[in-house]
C-alpha cells in the first residue's frame, strides 16, 4: 500500500480508533458507534474508507448483521530528521521465507531453521510467541541505534561540508565511490543521480579535501577516490 496514502487514512483520530477497536475483536457499526461515541453514518463513512483502502473486510453474520474486521497485517515505518523525511509500508513476511544470508549483520536463531515449526501444543507456541516479541524489542532497539550512527555520521558530514549541504546525498557518493571504480558515470549510476550533479559533488568534495581527483589517460574520465 502506498505510505503516503496510508498516513491520510490514519491521520484521522477515529479511524484510528476504529482500528484499534477491531484488533481486538470484529465489530459492526452499532458497537463501534458506541464505542466512538459518533453516529453510525459517520461510522459507515469511516469504514467505506478503511475497505476501499484495503485494510479491514465485512462478513455478514446469520443475522444478516455486517461485522468489520482487519484483513491482515500491515507495518508503517515514519521518519523525521533533520536529514529526511520518509515513510514506508510492507506486509509481514510469510513464515516459509528463508532468512538465510538476507540478513549478514544480523544473527537470528531460528529453531528448526525455518521460523515457527508445524507444532500445536500451546505451551511450545506459547514460548515461540515470547521469544519473537524479545526478538522484536531487539530489533527496535538496533533499528534506533542504527538511525543514531546515521544521524551522527550525517552529522559529522555537515561539520566538514557546511550545513547547507545535502549531507546524505553526498554520503551516498562516498559510499558509492568504495563500490564503484569511481568515475562520476558509474557513480551516478550507483546513487541514481545525474551524472553533472555527482561530479558537482565529487568537485566540492575535493575541494575540501576529502577526495582525490585522478586525471583519466588517453581522454578517459576523471577517477575520484576518498582520501
Amino acid at each position: 500500500m502506498d505510505s503516503a496514502v496510508l498516513l491520510d487514512l490514519l491521520g484521522n483520530e477515529n479511524r484510528r480508533r476504529i482500528l484499534r477497536l477491531l484488533a481486538t475483536k470484529p465489530c459492526y457499526v452499532t458497537e463501534i458507534s458506541e464505542y466512538l461515541d459518533v453516529s453510525p453514518k459517520a461510522v459507515i463513512d469511516h469504514l467505506r474508507k478503511l475497505e476501499e483502502a484495503g485494510l479491514i473486510e465485512s462478513t455478514t453474520d446469520d443475522q444478516r448483521r455486517k461485522y468489520f474486521r482487519i484483513t491482515r497485517s500491515l507495518r508503517l515505518e515514519v521518519s523525521v530528521s533533520p536529514y529526511g523525511f520518509g515513510a514506508k509500508s510492507a506486509y509481514p513476511a510469510k513464515s516459509s521465507l528463508d532468512m538465510s544470508g538476507r540478513c549478514p549483520h544480523l544473527s537470528i536463531e531460528l529453531p528448526d531453521g525455518s521460523g515457527v515449526g508445524p507444532t500445536t501444543d500451546l505451551a511450545d507456541l506459547a514460548d515461540e510467541f515470547s521469544r519473537l516479541q524479545d526478538l522484536d524489542r531487539e530489533l527496535s532497539l538496533a533499528q534506533r541505534w542504527v538511525q543514531g550512527r546515521v544521524e551522527d555520521t550525517l552529522s559529522r558530514i555537515d561539520d566538514r561540508l557546511g550545513t547547507e549541504a545535502d549531507s546524505r546525498f553526498f554520503a551516498a557518493v562516498l559510499a558509492a565511490l568504495v563500490e564503484t571504480d569511481g568515475t562520476p558515470a558509474a557513480v551516478a549510476e550507483e546513487v541514481g543521480a545525474r551524472e553533472r550533479t555527482v561530479a558537482d559533488a565529487l568537485a566540492r568534495l575535493a575541494d575540501v579535501g576529502v577526495v582525490a581527483r585522478e586525471a583519466g589517460g588517453d581522454d578517459g574520465p576523471d577517477r575520484y577516490r576518498i582520501r
